[in-house]
């Protein structure tokens, strides 16, 4: 079984985010996208160009049969090496610390101008992401709920 039903606050607040970002033709990448509900959602939203990757294969394999059940056209894969290019929109709800040690790789992911969206992380962990990212971009707590955070920034 995947992570995410999309019931955790931490997909919440990601989802509330994505439905204020997400614009049409807009890319995507859903960064550790368990069951895909981060990119299914952007998919329905207008994103043109959706891709997951969650280290799980299993994890992948249901986000392709979730997506194909919503009628979402999306990329998933098990490994980032292959990206390539880069996004209008990065999102990625997993914990803090892999957040953290990901800063650098989700950050060259994003488009000059792109969103990038965190969570997963607990409203106290929130100063140590975004001092990890400032060297990247600049990061603000966008909302929280039931202690955890959504972070958001804009790469310049």
């Amino acid at each position: 079984m995947a992570f995410g039903t999309g019931s955790h606050p931490t997909t919440r607040l990601c989802l509330e985010w994505l439905e204020r970002s997400v614009r049409p033709g807009v890319s995507l990448l859903d960064y550790g996208c368990g069951s895909g509900v981060l990119a299914i959602a952007a998919g329905r939203l207008g994103a043109s160009e959706v891709v997951g990757v969650d280290i799980d294969p299993q994890a992948v394999v249901a986000a392709r049969d979730n997506a194909a059940a919503n009628g979402v056209a999306a990329r998933f894969q098990e490994s980032a090496d292959q990206l390539g290019g880069q996004f209008d929109i990065v999102v990625a709800n997993i914990l803090a610390n892999p957040l953290r040690v990901l800063a650098p790789a989700l950050c060259s992911h994003l488009r000059p101008g792109g969103l990038l969206a965190l969570s997963g992380i607990l409203v106290e962990q929130s100063d140590d992401l975004i001092e990890a990212y400032a060297p990247h971009l600049s990061l603000s707590v966008v909302d929280t709920r039931e202690g955890w955070v959504c972070l958001a920034g804009s790469r310049q």
